[in-house]
């Protein structure tokens, strides 16, 4: 995601010292974000489930492109630089080249999704569980108005884990 740098302009490059929210879960800004160096830390509630360390690395998109809450927070793990866009939405139009960046990264995504859930299916196929039924949630992915498309899990997590 380097050539993400070359559109780092018309926004504002900002020091955050580690331990600094950038964007929290359920709080909507309307802004995106590019790492510039450092390491950033994406939490879904309290797991931290990735590590940002890659200049050009891009935070805030999928709030930004649904017009939704964002869904995870992202920490710095150390002292970091990133570039705020504050309009993001203004700027992804202005920008159709970066704009496509993001499509290309957010289809990476979803192909290293759907690739993981497909083998989940064949693994779990006939087995009765509740991972039998990753064809349904597979078929859903397709099937659903992209409004009615609502990411994450009622259940309730294992206190054990």
């Amino acid at each position: 995601m380097r050539a993400v740098l070359d559109y780092c302009t018309g926004g504002t490059e900002r020091q955050v010292a580690a331990g600094t929210l950038i964007v929290t879960e359920g709080g909507t800004s309307g802004h995106l974000y590019v790492l510039m160096q450092g390491k950033l830390e994406v939490l879904k509630g309290e797991m931290v489930v990735a590590t940002v360390t890659e200049p050009g690395a891009i935070l805030g998109e999928m709030s930004v492109l649904l017009g939704q809450p964002h869904t995870a927070t992202v920490r710095a793990c150390s002292d970091a630089v990133i570039y705020e866009f504050e309009d993001a939405a203004s700027f992804l139009k202005r920008e159709p080249g970066i704009a496509l960046l993001i499509a290309k990264m957010l289809a990476q995504r979803l192909n290293v999704a759907n690739t993981y859930l497909a083998d989940l299916k064949r693994q779990y196929a006939g087995h009765g569980t509740h991972l039998a039924m990753v064809g349904e949630v597979l078929q859903s992915m397709i099937n659903l108005p992209p409004l009615e498309v609502s990411p994450g899990s009622d259940r309730q997590s294992d206190p054990r884990m």
